[in-house]
């Protein structure tokens, strides 16, 4: 009973695009006819059994002839034949010579009912090989298994959504959109699929349409956490400040515990010019965020901007390097700071920080504009 393992690299074998596989010629050589058992990842906690076929066709080849194939290293998977030998000699540690044998071994498929071994979920197995690419971002092979598995049911709301994700994650907003809507025929009043399609319309530049998205997740639970945080901040992009604060303030009545809220709050605040209350959102979100540094430091960064309006400048710079504690090169938090030090005449010590921004932005026009003017008051 032969059995075969593939990885991330055969994702065309998951998804029907390949019948085909290249190894190093078995002890016992593999024939037509040959029935085999492929697992995905065979050697790892992900082992799982894929499918059973049959082999339809072999051709022996020598190393020598394989290894400057670039045609057949990608019809393997492979981007060109180096990257195949690369992979080839960690699989195969031992040297590989130039007339050792490989075998390119055509396959067909066996529908399930003809398997001989255990019977799997083919969708279900599709379907978590999609998600797993999909969480360790292999956003490009997690869509290919999306779409097989959508092949065995186009109507599967969990597979639309997803698929939806996922090509937004490659900025593919009008298919994202597509997966979306398709969903919302089956499910309209899933409002995390509203909220998604109102993210994606986001992302591609539809404002309006976004918050037309986030009324429809809106009316399908108007007390949704989620639905309410990206209502706020798609009203905020909109410069509907006050509606993005009464959604915030419910937010809060919610849930008074997420610093993210707080932190969003006090930056409506900000826009709308109410600099003290903003401060105290920023507090209440720093007091929160306890480990959550990128919280953090997005706060302390805009609690110093609020206090930087408000002309108290010593404030600011110990909010500021606060943030560049957490994020030493974040090239915004130094110009800020920068900035302040201009205020209270500390141009040596400014331009020393618009220096270091240069050196990690050299396009950085305003860091360049700001040591000159440094400079010329040193």
């Amino acid at each position: 009973m032969p059995i075969m393992s593939f990885g991330s690299q055969n994702i065309n074998i998951i998804t029907n695009k390949k019948a085909m596989t290249i190894r190093k010629l078995w002890k016992t050589p593999l024939k037509k006819g040959d029935r085999l058992h492929c697992y995905w990842n065979l050697a790892s906690k992900e082992k799982k059994k894929i499918f059973e076929a049959e082999v339809t066709e072999v051709e022996t080849i020598t190393f020598k002839e394989l290894k400057d194939n670039d045609e057949l290293a990608r019809e393997e998977g492979y981007e060109d034949s180096k990257e195949m030998v690369k992979e080839f000699k960690k699989m195969y540690p031992d040297r590989i010579a130039d007339d050792d044998l490989f075998q390119i071994i055509y396959f067909e498929k066996l529908d399930i009912n003809k398997w001989k071994g255990e019977k799997i979920d083919q969708k279900e197995m599709i379907t978590q090989r999609a998600d797993i690419l999909f969480d360790t971002g292999k956003y490009d092979k997690s869509v290919l298994c999306y779409n097989a598995a959508l092949k065995i049911d186009p109507n599967d709301v969990y597979l639309l959504n997803k698929k939806g994700d996922n090509l937004g994650r490659l900025d593919r907003f009008e298919e994202s959109i597509e997966c979306y809507d398709k969903a919302l025929e089956i499910e309209g009043d899933n409002e995390y699929i509203w909220n998604n399609k109102a993210i994606a319309m986001l992302n591609s530049g539809n404002i309006e349409e976004a918050l037309v998205a986030s009324d429809g997740a809106l009316n399908a639970n108007p007390d949704n956490p989620v639905v309410l945080y990206w209502r706020g901040f798609i009203l905020e992009i909109l410069s509907e400040f006050d509606k993005a604060l009464e959604v915030y303030d419910k937010l809060i009545t919610i849930d008074d515990t997420n610093p993210e809220v707080w932190n969003a709050r006090g930056n409506v605040l900000t826009d709308m010019d109410r600099l003290e209350e903003a401060l105290q959102s920023y507090d209440k979100a720093l007091e929160l965020c306890l480990e959550d540094s990128e919280i953090d430091a997005s706060a302390q960064n805009r609690k110093g901007n609020a206090l930087l309006d408000l002309g108290r400048f010593e404030e600011a710079i110990q909010c500021y390097d606060r943030a560049i504690e957490l994020e030493p090169l974040n090239t915004s938090f130094l110009l800020n700071k920068g900035v302040v030090l201009m205020e209270i005449d500390k141009f040596d010590e400014a331009e020393i920080l618009f220096t270091k921004v240069l050196a990690l932005d050299p396009s950085n026009d305003d860091a360049r504009v700001l040591k000159l003017e440094c400079l010329e008051n040193m």
